[in-house]
């Protein structure tokens, strides 16, 4: 019984990283945003992909913190927003873009763990 127990705490735990990740992302993608806005055109793409994920991110963070059995589906739509615009934001020198990338791809990777768990 005591490893049923070790093993659900390690999912609680696994989540709540993987909750921090997300809300983590949604404020670095709004940043990100924010800052793109005023950068002109070339910065389009970057500030909707930053707007989708920080939407998309905080819903995921929402439906795991309520159990939701929709959570593992958005957990990998989640992991593929996030890399797609982490590409996106590495192509672009600004501080805000790289921040952005870097925190992407750790939020990605938790959202992936929890897609498959």
């Amino acid at each position: 019984m005591a490893v049923t127990q070790i093993d659900h705490v390690g999912e609680n735990d696994r989540m709540a990283e993987c909750i921090d990740n997300c809300f983590e992302a949604a404020q670095a993608c709004e940043w990100c945003a924010d800052e793109c806005a005023g950068e002109g055109e070339e910065m389009a793409k970057c500030l909707r992909l930053c707007r989708d994920v920080a939407d998309l991110t905080t819903m995921h963070a929402r439906f795991m913190a309520r159990n939701s059995s929709y959570s593992s589906d958005l957990a990998e739509t989640c992991a593929e927003a996030c890399e797609e615009c982490a590409d996106e934001c590495e192509q672009h020198d600004e501080e805000h873009c790289q921040v952005c990338a870097d925190v992407l791809r750790e939020c990605a990777d938790s959202c992936r763990d929890m897609a498959s768990a």
